[in-house]
């Protein structure tokens, strides 16, 4: 979407060299270099492996930057994946589309620095504070959110550790979360398509949060 890839064309009539990577499933502007999925690229001593992640649009790509040669932690930039305790509205995608999408990210490193494309995080805990009263690790993050932004100080990087245990996109397996949606596993039902419709009620409510 623009809002992220809108000033690629002027880079590129400034920097005459400029290189542009993405899905060319996604129609991104001034695109030089269509990545495939798991594909990796090197900007200078720098080594990330592009992840397709679809949902929010069908060709979203993740980022995933190797911090072993630099004896630091992975660092993954999401894009509108999913934000610090939020996640992105599934425009093109399906529910257990954007699950797999999402269950990339939890299967990366406890310690991987999450690098969102937007700073929602204020709004995302108050919206995970009402889905799951009961969950401390929610709280606790806020008022650090809170007392940041009073101080008009950035929120990121949290951690994929951080992550699973606040953001309720990425609990869809947790029976606290299920228990305080009050969604329930039909007998028989498909793990996947069980959590997928968890996932579902969840990105209704947020919806429904954004709108009051």
């Amino acid at each position: 979407h623009r809002d992220h890839s809108g000033g690629n064309k002027a880079l590129k009539k400034i920097y005459k060299c400029c290189r542009v990577y993405g899905s060319s499933t996604d129609n991104v502007p001034g695109l030089t270099d269509p990545l495939a999925d798991k594909q990796t690229i090197h900007v200078g001593n720098l080594r990330f492996q592009a992840l397709a992640t679809p949902g929010h649009t069908i060709g979203h790509m993740i980022y995933v930057l190797d911090g072993s040669p630099h004896h630091g932690p992975a660092c993954v930039f999401s894009g509108d994946l999913i934000f610090l305790s939020g996640c992105g509205r599934i425009f093109e995608g399906s529910c257990p589309l954007m699950l797999t999408s999402l269950d990339i990210v939890n299967a990366l490193g406890d310690e991987t620095l999450l690098w969102p494309g937007h700073e929602y995080a204020q709004d995302n805990l108050l919206f995970a504070a009402s889905v799951e009263p009961k969950n401390v690790a929610v709280f606790n993050k806020l008022d650090w959110v809170i007392a940041r932004r009073q101080e008009k100080l950035g929120t990121c990087p949290s951690t994929i550790r951080e992550e699973k245990e606040y953001n309720p996109f990425l609990r869809t397996h947790c029976p606290d979360l299920q228990q305080a949606l009050g969604v329930q596993r039909g007998t028989g039902e498909d793990p996947h398509a069980f959590r997928a419709r968890v996932l579902e009620e969840v990105r209704k409510r947020k919806d429904y949060f954004n709108c009051r």
